[in-house]
């Protein structure tokens, strides 16, 4: 019997050692890893090469969006299933373009997410009930190509995102290099790019920026420095 292999993506042990204790019920998934934050996400997605991730958004150091869209760049055969305790619009919309096949809240039950994962091996995109809802109602309103929404990006590199995501955490520009492995001089020019593409002035404008646009959520807890 071929298992599907599938890396789990949460900050919280305690989550992921619920994932792995639900998923583990399934005689046809096998857990392969667990990640504690987005950018070891990255990492492991791309050495071990699971079936799929299931991965949440709100993460420290990179979050589970443009986490996805780094392993998705890389190894498009991965499918990821985003799994989140929010479901507003601009998260399905931000799920929808960065490439995951599937999206789920959090308080889906275990039969739901074993399904998932089996449909999405099977080719298919899979959203919560609520989610496929609102969605349906939401196209009927918008133009489409190739059945997805055309949403404005950010116009931030994969780098740039990265360094905002970071500096909104609240982590100096040492650290930031430090984990980025560049330069605090790089650091600095990226800061510097950042606030003159947003047209920002302090680091208290690109934290809200962030929040606004989903890179953290207000809820994360930032690092004190």
């Amino acid at each position: 019997m071929k298992f599907i292999k599938t890396l789990l993506a949460d900050d919280h042990t305690i989550v992921r050692e619920g994932l792995r204790s639900l998923l583990l019920a399934d005689s046809g998934i096998e857990i392969v890893g667990e990640a504690h934050d987005g950018r070891e996400a990255v990492e492991m997605a791309l050495k071990i090469r699971p079936n799929v991730v299931v991965m949440d958004i709100a993460m420290p150091l990179l979050n589970g969006l443009e986490a996805t869209r780094q392993i998705l760049a890389a190894a498009p055969a991965i499918k990821v299933l985003i799994l989140s305790a929010h479901s507003d619009d601009a998260y399905v919309d931000r799920v929808i373009a960065v490439g995951a096949a599937g999206f789920l809240i959090k308080q889906t039950s275990a039969q739901i997410l074993a399904k998932a994962i089996h449909d999405i091996m099977a080719g298919n995109a899979f959203y919560s009930p609520q989610v496929s809802k609102r969605l349906r109602d939401h196209y009927q309103k918008q133009d489409r190509i190739g059945g997805l929404v055309i949403k404005k990006s950010t116009g931030l590199t994969s780098r740039e995102l990265e360094v905002i995501q970071l500096v909104a955490e609240g982590y100096a520009n040492k650290q930031v290099a430090a984990d980025l492995d560049i330069s605090i001089k790089t650091v600095e020019k990226h800061r510097q790019h950042l606030m003159d593409k947003l047209n920002i002035h302090d680091t208290a404008g690109l934290t809200r920026y962030a929040i606004a646009q989903g890179i953290i959520e207000s809820s994360v807890q930032v690092t004190i420095v």
